[in-house]
């Protein structure tokens, strides 16, 4: 039975900015390296055979510090555009707020549209014939993948903080 991990990227400086990064592409800080570092190190007992990584550089870092960790060959990390954080549109780096209403922002992907990609993305992964499956991606995305998975509610704007994904933590969906 296939086993699904999810790991949303360590911080960035976009996270400690507290600005809507999105599909902006900014570094882990020194502390989201070591966050990665710990979460390989608990993600050791794993088994890890397949690793997916969005293309933004703090999600491909990520990864690597975990392949890294786990004895997983960083040149089989798997990027795919199908996990890269949802696109925030006008709202790209400019400070974030949890009272926003995304609905009508200028060129952010819409719910429906972020929904249907994770989707895909989990049809993806259940194609793979490899059982114990990485991916590391980002909160947005990972929340719409959850939603995929669990069938929980995909809250637009203000989700409850049981409901976000903390930064660098193993999880298993599957």
């Amino acid at each position: 039975m296939k086993k699904l991990y999810f790991i949303r990227h360590g911080l960035s400086p976009g996270n400690i900015d507290g600005v809507w990064s999105g599909t902006i592409d900014t570094p882990l800080s020194p502390l989201g390296k070591k966050q990665a570092k710990l979460a390989g190190q608990k993600a050791k007992k794993l088994k890890i055979d397949y690793i997916i990584s969005s293309p933004l550089s703090r999600a491909i870092d990520t990864a690597k510090i975990v392949a890294k960790q786990i004895g997983y060959p960083a040149d089989n990390i798997h990027i795919n555009e199908l996990f890269i954080e949802r696109h925030f549109g006008e709202l790209e780096g400019k400070a974030w707020s949890p009272d926003l209403n995304l609905d009508g922002i200028t060129d952010i992907e819409t719910v429906d549209t972020l929904l249907e990609r994770a989707r895909l993305a989990l049809e993806y992964v259940k194609t793979l014939k490899e059982e114990n499956i990485l991916i590391v991606s980002h909160g947005s995305f990972g929340r719409a993948l959850r939603s995929n998975i669990t069938g929980e509610k995909f809250h637009n704007h203000k989700p409850p903080k049981e409901a976000l994904l903390p930064n660098a933590e193993v999880i298993r969906w599957l």
